[in-house]
């Protein structure tokens, strides 16, 4: 779990608290930390206070974002830390178009995980 950097958090449109999470899973808050350890989501510490937050855009209705996970253990295994992971994930890329992260939103995962597997290359 990092601390954010400026031009990351500019990035993000809008970030969710561990307990938001929770309530969306309808779980504790605990499995939230554990997804969080698993490497199925990031989380970073943002503002005064440091709190642990999660970009809104990888929590779909009840569930995290179809194709998220895979794409982040992709991007780990090119040797991304979750600050460049976050970066890439939320830069436009014209040829998706938008952002990886709206892509995977909009469940075009496949597309996403292309691009991820080709950074490899």
């Amino acid at each position: 779990m990092t601390q954010i950097d400026a031009n990351i958090d500019g990035l993000v449109p809008s970030w969710l608290t561990l307990p938001d999470i929770a309530e969306k899973f309808d779980v504790e808050v605990t499995k939230v930390r554990q997804l969080i350890r698993d490497g199925q989501l990031i989380a970073v510490r943002r503002g005064e206070n440091r709190v642990l937050q999660v970009p809104a855009d990888f929590i779909g209705d009840g569930h995290i974002v179809k194709g998220l996970t895979g794409t982040l253990t992709l991007l780990r295994d090119d040797g991304y830390s979750d600050q460049e992971m976050l970066e890439w994930l939320f830069s436009p890329d014209p040829s998706l178009p938008g952002t990886p992260a709206q892509a995977l939103s909009e469940n075009r995962g496949t597309e996403v995980k292309r691009r991820a597997q080709a950074l490899a290359l």
